[in-house]
């Protein structure tokens, strides 16, 4: 089995504190800047699988700095720097408690939704007559409360948001303004590689200075959903499921294996060979969605590569 990383226990020079995430793990260096790792951990129905998968986390980061690159001009972004491939540094932010989800066809959670007779999501009214993956008029935006680690995110609507003062009105029209200008580009990104962005949440924070910054990750497989363009009508007029290009492979892999993060539920044994073929796919979607052939990195000492990478930048 290839080595992968899982955790991390560093102590930066000037270091603060360290947040925990479900897949990355925060590093506060002197209260100026986040030194973000991205582990190799996997998580699925809001549950962190017991197994890494090699590459994930420089798969994950590496999408993720070079879809920042390619938007900074649209909307500004907390990412200074990559001194390594599972890492990106930035400015410090305070995390606003909401996720930006924005969906341009009926997949996934809104799917389940319509199944279920629902007709409003997050207060938003999802036009009678569609199927599962048809396109939405125009791209609806469905916000969830930021979980803590082992939660699940909770649908809220844009009323409930301002009404419990979780975030201001004028900061609430910047996060929508910068989400709808970020779906756009993703979905112009998409379709030059042959892919149709699906659905996608974005995160947001604020810098010190008052600055709302995009932060965490972008268009990544774990954050987004994506349909090969190429036969998406002929599927839909046929009502087959379309060509995914997601991690919905490993959540389907364990709804057929039982577990879907209900309680009792155990997850499933993941053996050696299955973790080799799901990191295989991450890096078919890494591929994919940069057009870029994938560059594996050194991983005979994941942890004294990143602290090496990382000390050295800190001490420019």
């Amino acid at each position: 089995m290839r080595k992968t990383i899982i955790d991390t226990n560093f102590n930066f020079p000037n270091q603060k504190s360290v947040y925990k995430g479900k897949v990355r793990e925060v590093y506060n260096i002197n209260d100026e800047q986040l030194v973000m790792i991205a582990t190799d951990r996997l998580s699925a129905f809001d549950v962190v699988m017991p197994k890494g998968i090699p590459y994930k986390g420089q798969i994950l980061n590496q999408i993720a700095t070079k879809m920042m690159k390619e938007t900074e001009d649209l909307v500004p972004n907390w990412l200074l720097a990559t001194p390594d491939p599972n890492v990106a540094v930035g400015h410090l932010c305070t995390p606003f408690k909401v996720e930006m989800v924005i969906r341009g066809y009926m997949s996934g959670h809104a799917a389940r939704e319509y199944k279920a007779g629902n007709r409003l999501l997050c207060g938003v009214t999802m036009p009678e007559g569609m199927k599962e993956n048809d396109k939405f008029p125009e791209p609806i935006i469905t916000p969830a409360t930021k979980a803590e680690k082992g939660d699940h995110d909770e649908d809220i609507s844009r009323e409930d948001i301002l009404k419990r003062g979780i975030v201001s009105e004028e900061d609430y029209l910047t996060l929508e303004d910068y989400t709808r200008k970020l779906f756009q580009c993703g979905t112009e990104i998409a379709a030059e590689r042959g892919l149709i962005l699906v659905d996608t949440k974005y995160e947001f924070g604020k810098t010190k200075d008052g600055k709302i910054v995009l932060i965490d990750e972008i268009h990544t497989p774990d954050s987004s959903r994506y349909f090969y363009a190429e036969g998406y009508k002929e599927r839909q007029d046929r009502g087959e499921a379309q060509k995914q290009l997601s991690k919905e492979f490993v959540r389907q892999w364990l709804i057929t294996n039982g577990f879907q993060g209900l309680e009792g539920q155990l997850v499933p044994f993941m053996s050696d060979e299955y973790i080799e073929t799901v990191s295989d796919r991450y890096i078919e979607l890494y591929e994919n969605i940069t057009g870029d052939t994938f560059e594996k990195g050194d991983i005979s000492d994941i942890q004294g590569r990143i602290e090496a990478n990382v000390l050295a930048y800190l001490e420019k």
